[in-house]
């Protein structure tokens, strides 16, 4: 009878991680290898709340697969809830599309080690961070340089560094601006530009936004740019 019931727990506890109750346009898989008990959560952002849109228990097993639906591409988050420990890898941003999607990663590493597939749109944001990433790298150069000068406050490298941050600035919102500019077909464009450059020129900003095709201009993340564009005329007219 102890057998039969302890099969029973397992049998249930696996059918949490699965999605057979669950619907949705999204077929999400994956597996957080080195992850036997716990949580996870898909977030997703509402004005400037994050509200839970699916939530997946891990017990045994650390494969995963659920369903959820949602009503266009748009930037979710997978988050874990490690229970007791405190960690700040806890979330992993990804371009969420209608369709079959895939998300592997780690326990150690579940934000750094995180591998996405299944999206157009979260592949050319990756191809975005990977430009970011460098620009961030030469600014962490000017930041030790910057931090070694402190000490003897010598004011021809704090023009230097000041002169070379400034042009680095100036190189971060030409890449971002072009690269929404060559990207108008994918709902990523008006996100990158709203998140990365949303102080940029509103000339720069109106162009990308005249730019985007048809579709993703009434995407949620083109409105928003729109919207965006228009606050700040009224907000600098005045």
């Amino acid at each position: 009878m102890k057998k039969i019931i302890a099969l029973a727990t397992i049998v249930l506890l696996f059918a949490c991680s699965k999605s057979d109750n669950k619907t949705g346009n999204v077929e999400l898989t994956g597996n957080v290898e080195g992850l036997k008990q716990g949580k996870l959560y898909i977030h997703q952002l509402k004005d400037t709340n994050l509200v839970i849109l699916d939530s997946i228990i891990i017990a045994g097993e650390s494969n995963f697969e659920t369903k959820f639906q949602i009503d266009e591409p748009q930037m979710l988050y997978l988050s874990l809830d490690r229970g007791t420990t405190e960690s700040n890898d806890n979330s992993i941003l990804f371009f969420a599309e209608p369709g079959k999607m895939k998300i592997e990663t780690t326990l150690n590493g579940f934000f750094t080690n995180a591998k996405v597939s299944g999206s157009e749109n979260q592949k050319v944001y990756e191809k975005y961070l990977k430009i970011k990433t460098n620009l961030n790298d030469e600014n962490l150069v000017l930041l030790e340089k910057e931090l070694k000068n402190n000490t003897t406050k010598n004011a021809a490298i704090t023009e230097e560094i000041n002169n070379k941050r400034d042009k680095l600035t100036i190189r971060k919102y030409l890449f971002t601006a072009n690269f929404a500019l060559v990207n108008p077909k994918y709902e990523v464009s008006p996100y990158i530009a709203l998140t990365e450059i949303p102080d940029a020129n509103l000339k720069l900003l109106d162009t990308i936004n005249k730019t985007l095709s048809p579709k993703v201009a009434k995407s949620k993340y083109g409105k928003r740019l729109g919207e965006w564009i228009k606050e700040r005329k009224t907000r600098e007219q005045n």
